[in-house]
C-alpha cells in the first residue's frame, strides 16, 4: 500500500514529459549568458597573468605555462598511464569507502546502540593523521595496491557517513507518523520515506568526496613506500629532481580528473533529484 501511495505521489508531483526539451534549452541559454561564463573568464585571465610574472621574478617558485604545456605535449602518454592508475586507485577505495559508510550510516540511523559504539570510533578515524599510518598499511599489506585503496577508503568515508546519517534522521515527524498510523514496516519507511529525504544529503557528501578520492590516491602515493606509479609518484620524483615543470603538470591532470569526477557526480545529481526542490531553484 505504502509502494503504491508513493508511486502516485511521484506521478502526481513530476513534471511533463514534454517540458524536458524546453528545460534543457533554457538551461543553455542560461549558460551561454556572459553573467554567467565571463566572471570566471576574467578571473582565470587575471590568474594566469599573475602565474606568468611569478614566474618571471620567482622561477623557483612557478615554472612558465609554457613549459607545463610542453611537458604535457612532449610526452602525454606518461601523464595518461599514470593518472589511469591513480584514478583506478580513487574509484576503487573511493567505491570501498562509499559502500561501508552507507551501510554504517543506515545501522545507526536505525539502532541507536550501534550509533553511540561506532560514531566515536569513526570520529577518531577522521582525525588521524592518515599519511602517518600509511607505512604500517605497507608493513601489514605489502607493496601492493591494498594500503593506497585504505587510505582512500578512510579518507572518504567519513563525510559520507555524517551526510548519509544525517539524511535518514532529517525526516519531519509528521511524515514518520502518518507511516506509522498506516502500519508500514520498518524496510518499508526506510525505502519510501528516510531514503528519498536522504538522498540530497548523500549527493552532498559525494560532491565532497568524489574529488577527495584523487586526493586520497594521490596521498597515498606520496606516502605508502614502495609506490612505482600514479601521479603521486611522479609529482614526488619530480619534487626531488627539482623538475617544477613536471610537478605542475601533474597537478593541472589532478585538477582535470577532480573536475571531471564532480561534474559526472553533479549530472547524477540532476537526473537522479529532479523531484526536488533544490533542482527547482537550480533551473529557476
Amino acid at each position: 500500500m505504502t509502494a503504491i501511495r508513493a508511486r502516485e505521489a511521484v506521478a502526481s508531483t513530476s513534471p511533463q514529459r514534454s517540458s524536458a526539451p524546453s528545460r534543457r534549452r533554457g538551461r543553455l541559454a542560461a549558460a551561454a549568458h556572459p553573467r554567467i561564463w565571463l566572471p570566471f573568464t576574467v578571473l582565470l585571465a587575471v590568474l594566469l597573468v599573475l602565474w606568468e610574472r611569478t614566474s618571471v621574478d620567482m622561477p623557483f617558485l612557478l615554472p612558465p605555462l609554457a613549459s607545463i604545456g610542453e611537458t604535457l605535449a612532449n610526452d602525454p602518454m606518461y601523464y595518461v598511464e599514470n593518472a589511469w592508475i591513480t584514478l583506478q586507485e580513487a574509484l576503487l577505495g573511493l567505491l570501498i569507502g562509499v559502500a561501508v559508510a552507507l551501510l554504517l550510516a543506515v545501522a545507526i540511523s536505525e539502532v541507536r546502540l550501534l550509533r553511540r559504539a561506532i560514531m566515536p570510533v569513526a570520529v577518531v578515524l577522521n582525525v588521524t593523521p592518515l599519511v602517518a599510518i600509511a607505512p604500517a598499511l605497507v608493513v601489514a599489506f605489502g607493496f601492493g595496491p591494498e594500503p593506497k585503496l585504505i587510505v582512500t577508503a578512510l579518507i572518504v568515508f567519513f563525510p559520507v557517513l555524517i551526510n548519509v546519517a544525517s539524511g535518514l534522521r532529517s525526516v519531519p515527524a509528521a511524515v514518520l507518523q502518518f507511516y506509522t498510523v498506516i502500519r508500514a514496516s520498518r524496510l518499508e519507511m526506510l525505502w519510501h520515506v528516510r531514503v528519498p529525504y536522504a538522498l540530497p544529503y548523500l549527493f552532498a557528501g559525494l560532491k565532497i568526496v568524489f574529488p577527495l578520492s584523487i586526493v586520497g590516491a594521490v596521498v597515498a602515493e606520496m606516502s605508502a613506500p614502495g609506490a612505482a606509479e600514479g601521479l603521486g609518484t611522479v609529482i614526488s620524483l619530480a619534487s626531488s629532481n627539482n623538475r617544477l615543470a613536471v610537478v605542475y603538470a601533474s597537478i593541472l591532470v589532478l585538477a582535470l580528473m577532480g573536475s571531471l569526477l564532480l561534474a559526472v557526480v553533479t549530472g547524477l545529481e540532476r537526473r537522479a533529484l529532479h523531484w526536488h526542490e533544490s533542482a527547482a531553484r537550480g533551473n529557476a
